[in-house]
């Protein structure tokens, strides 16, 4: 018998790679031929190819989507193009009896050439609102899964179906004593982990090296800044410890934090809810973005797992006073978080998907 093929896509920010990493070992488990399709450029490309070396990866052409007037936007078509056809050529190769999408610019030739190819398409919207490609995606798809059952509103009834948060099973394996070794911490004084995404955040690493001489007296500190933001000058201070980027040692890092400072990308903010983490959300400013990260860290905060504070009044003095709110509220939030619903597993989530196989 025939082996079952998947083809997964989805990327430009780990955002759009994690829930793929976190159901290609159920996928394996299944005896399914896992397959990625992905951009050259991409964080995905290097997420994917350290975790599954054994996945083959393709390198698409893809265009991004702009709300601002750009030249690109005249040539970016072109490239989109040029993507669906390398992607019908990938899936008819390949052969997949399904396609899940998490989304990213580049999903969206992908999914189109799936449609074009007769293949079923599974796409996963995880923000409140569904994002441009996930948007332009839904035509072709043959369903929808959201993490927000206030998202279903946006969606149509008869494709959509809300799952809840899906969270990779090795955040909770984490191991809170290797993460305070990782980062030369003890264990006698609390926590504060900082991070703004696989890309990093200025505003974020601002905020808090401004406050760091006044953090440092009450909290030893792990920052993720992402990417080419480490400063040299701060390597080796006494209970601060950065990072640019990390993978298999989050779990640990994320399990040492007593409290979380972060920016509010859905798969983040609900791997917080998930290990009950206390966390002040400053969400991407609506002057950088569609707004999704304001909806979702204010349903967060509506539901008692989050404070909140736009970038637009982050200052020096509003992010300490915050913080304190965040320290003062902490155990009420603690045991708010204790009485949600249990998530689902990656193993759960993989056969929802192949229910919708061809």
């Amino acid at each position: 018998m025939k082996q079952q093929t998947i083809i997964l896509t989805g990327g430009g920010t780990a955002g759009h790679v994690s829930l793929n990493q976190a159901i290609i070992p159920s996928l394996l488990e299944l005896g399914y031929d896992v397959h990625y399709i992905g951009s050259e450029q991409g964080i995905e490309k290097e997420l994917i190819g350290e975790a599954f070396p054994h996945v083959p990866f393709y390198g698409i052409s893809s265009g991004k989507l702009r709300r601002y007037f750009s030249m690109k936007n005249f040539t970016d078509p072109f490239r989109v193009l040029a993507g669906v056809m390398q992607a019908f050529r990938i899936i008819k190769k390949v052969k997949p009896q399904v396609i899940f999408s998490k989304g990213g610019f580049v999903s969206v030739p992908v999914v189109m050439a799936a449609k074009m190819a007769g293949i079923p398409v599974v796409i996963h919207e995880s923000d409140v609102t569904p994002g441009l490609a996930n948007k332009i995606a839904l035509p072709f798809a043959s369903h929808v899964f959201t993490i927000f059952e206030e998202t279903l509103q946006h969606l149509p009834q008869e494709k959509a179906t809300c799952t809840g948060s899906i969270i990779r099973q090795e955040l909770f394996s984490g191991d809170r004593a290797k993460g305070l070794a990782a980062c030369s911490f003890t264990s006698r004084k609390p926590v504060l982990l900082v991070m703004g995404g696989s890309l990093g955040s200025v505003v974020l690493n601002d905020a808090l090296r401004h406050n760091l001489p006044e953090l440092l007296k009450t909290f030893q500190i792990i920052h993720l800044c992402g990417k080419g933001n480490a400063d040299k000058a701060l390597d080796g201070m006494p209970g601060y410890k950065q990072f640019e980027y990390v993978t298999t040692e989050l779990p640990d890092l994320m399990h040492a934090a007593d409290l979380i400072v972060s920016r509010a990308g859905s798969n983040s903010i609900f791997e917080f809810l998930a290990l009950h983490k206390p966390m002040l959300l400053i969400p991407l400013s609506a002057q950088k973005s569609r707004g999704d990260q304001i909806l979702n860290a204010n349903l967060f905060k509506k539901q008692g797992y989050a404070e909140v504070l736009e970038e637009e009044a982050l200052t020096k003095e509003t992010f300490m006073k915050s913080l304190h709110t965040l320290v003062s509220r902490k155990s009420e939030m603690i045991t708010t978080m204790e009485k949600t619903q249990t998530p689902k597993t990656p193993d759960e989530m993989a056969k929802l998907i192949l229910q919708h196989k061809k």
